[in-house]
């Protein structure tokens, strides 16, 4: 059974910064990936982006694109969401969640191939 927990959120001006931790435990398997989705009040929840345990392949929203970046340490079991420029439109809970398999890039952003979900953090980007 895989857990995952995260840490990070907080409240922010725009502009700033902040950086989202997901620490995974149980995780006896090196393949698949890791995803960071968020869902804003009124909202479904969307994709944010993800990268692979092997191999680092990064993918990202195009909302997030050139401002927030996703990596992670294997050594560690914790995958990272550096977020910069931060916007009031990126106020959300954010989630990590774990997948076991690697499929195709459009596929990767489908909250239904995540089987593991962490417990979320707020974060909120005041104007």
């Amino acid at each position: 059974q895989v857990q995952l927990v995260e840490s990070g959120g907080g409240l922010v001006q725009a502009g700033g910064s902040l950086r989202l931790s997901c620490a995974a435990s149980g995780r006896t398997f090196r393949s698949g990936a890791m995803g960071w989705f968020r869902q804003a009040p009124g909202k479904e929840r969307e994709f944010v982006a993800a990268i692979t345990w092997s191999g680092g392949s990064t993918y990202y929203a195009d909302s997030v694109k050139g401002r927030f970046t996703i990596s992670r340490d294997n050594a560690k079991n914790t995958v990272y969401l550096q977020m910069d420029s931060l916007k009031p439109e990126d106020t959300a809970v954010y989630y990590c969640a774990d997948r076991a398999t690697i499929t195709t890039p459009q596929a990767m952003r489908q909250n239904w191939g995540y089987a593991y979900w962490g417990q979320g953090t707020q974060v909120t980007v005041s104007s």
